[in-house]
């Protein structure tokens, strides 16, 4: 790949307390998939996939800043996982235990979105624009 191929794009890391239990729920919940996957030190970081939106997942590195949203009990970002049917995805991650915040529905902001929180602390917001 060359320079002139490239686009830049945003590619989230979660920190997580249990990086090994959130990979497993989000299989669940979002029917991702593992694209990579490595522990060392007892520490696992995995590059993760949703209908092609990649995000990673790693335990938390207190040492580097890296905190999992329980102990700082709250997150300054949510998610925004934008895809084809978010009430399919939304039922499947309650029905993995993610919390809802409130059910997806016809935003008068433009978008069908709900939002969620899973297990580890981090706020999702499944969704799609609507047309």
């Amino acid at each position: 790949m060359t320079d002139r191929d490239f686009k830049a794009y945003i590619l989230p890391t979660l920190t997580v307390s249990n990086a090994l239990a959130a990979i497993d729920f989000y299989v669940r919940a979002f029917g991702a998939e593992v694209l990579n996957s490595s522990t060392f030190d007892g520490h696992t970081v995995a590059i993760m996939v949703v209908e092609g939106a990649q995000f990673i997942v790693a335990d938390e590195s207190p040492s580097y800043g890296n905190i999992a949203p329980e102990r700082l009990l709250g997150v300054s970002v949510r998610i925004g996982l934008m895809v084809v049917d978010p009430d399919a995805i939304a039922k499947r991650a309650i029905d993995a235990g993610i919390i809802t915040v409130y059910p997806v529905a016809d935003q008068s902001y433009g978008y069908r979105l709900g939002h969620f929180i899973d297990p580890f602390g981090h706020h999702w917001e499944i969704g799609r624009p609507l047309k």
